[in-house]
């Protein structure tokens, strides 16, 4: 080896060397979302929500009942059973149980659902409908929230509707096996609480909650359970802090809320989610009798739609479930 070659290996690892221990007492930042961005054309929804027709197909005044539990004080979402009737599936959000409640229309407590392993770090929605296996009816469980836009993942998670037909409340069913679908937003971390379940063909779609503005992303069926999934933009929608959504169990209508207002959409025949969600909608029936709303659901057999609300902010309030029967 000649001299020349010599100092140059030597200089090379001195300065690898070096490089080395410095950056290894160093406390770095995580590194920014560098997943790639999904070019795509985004639509602009004009309309005004100053200016709605009220929505008449719904009695403007709910039916209320305190549930029978009321333990619970963030529930974040509710999802009607689309395989044993007038059960309904409810949850907390960020850093509550890994669990899922089972209720039904008059409030009585029906158990639970132990999601085994996973950890609620702001489960934000919940659905339920078809899924991989045909013939079957799933929970989709929604981990969006994202308050600090920290994390570049969320997650979905899938499991099939368990055996409930003798469910009472001293149900416990643990679940064991179920679908992790991790998502990415094509810009970064985003905050969001509204999750829709598209039944007739399976895509999912989760509409942002921001100030003044929602984004509406899709995650096309079959979303991947082995690998991150990158959400693909479509709509740019005019509502303000979007706390919850639903698609009907035929899909033809669909509900978003915040906590002070709810709007409806009738589905056109051969009509995607997102073109729906760009035509006007109407101003459906609320009450704002729930001081921090944040669930919305359709009932399973099409008879009106169910609210719920957090109460911890607000002493002395019930755990109570909303229902708007069509008329």
């Amino acid at each position: 080896m000649n001299c020349v070659y010599s100092c140059l290996l030597l200089s090379g690892m001195a300065a690898l060397t070096a490089a080395c221990g410095k950056d290894s007492n160093k406390v770095t930042n995580p590194p920014k979302d560098t997943t790639a961005v999904v070019v795509d054309t985004v639509k602009t929804a004009n309309y005004d929500l100053a200016f709605l027709s009220p929505c008449t197909l719904f009695i403007a005044t709910p039916q209320v009942v305190a549930t029978e539990r009321q333990d619970y004080e963030e529930l974040s979402g509710v999802a009607a059973s689309h395989v044993y009737p007038g059960l309904l599936y409810v949850h907390e959000d960020s850093g509550n149980s890994n669990e899922v409640y089972v209720t039904d229309s008059k409030g009585a407590n029906k158990g639970t659902l132990v999601l085994d392993g996973i950890v609620n770090r702001d489960w934000e929605d919940i659905a339920a409908g078809p899924g991989p296996e045909k013939g079957k009816q799933y929970i989709y469980v929604a981990e969006i929230g994202d308050n600090d836009a920290a994390y570049r993942s969320v997650y979905v998670y899938r499991f099939p509707e368990p055996d409930l037909a003798t469910a009472n409340a001293n149900t416990v069913i643990h679940i064991t096996a179920m679908d992790k679908i991790e998502l990415v937003y094509p810009q970064g971390a985003v905050n969001a609480e509204t999750l829709l379940l598209d039944p007739l063909n399976n895509d999912l779609y989760i509409a942002t909650k921001e100030v003044g503005t929602s984004m509406l992303y899709v995650a096309r069926y079959p979303q991947s359970t082995t690998a991150k999934t990158t959400l693909v933009a479509l709509d740019k929608l005019p509502f303000d802090h979007l706390t919850a959504g639903d698609i009907s169990a035929d899909g033809t209508e669909i509900l978003l809320r915040n906590t002070g207002q709810i709007w409806y959409w009738k589905r056109q025949p051969g009509e995607t989610i997102w073109a729906a969600l760009l035509r006007k909608p109407q101003d459906a029936p609320y009450a704002r009798n729930e001081r921090q709303g944040e669930g919305i659901g359709f009932a399973a057999d099409g008879s009106g739609y169910i609210t719920d609300s957090e109460i911890k902010k607000y002493p002395g309030e019930k755990v109570a479930l909303s229902f708007y029967k069509r008329k």
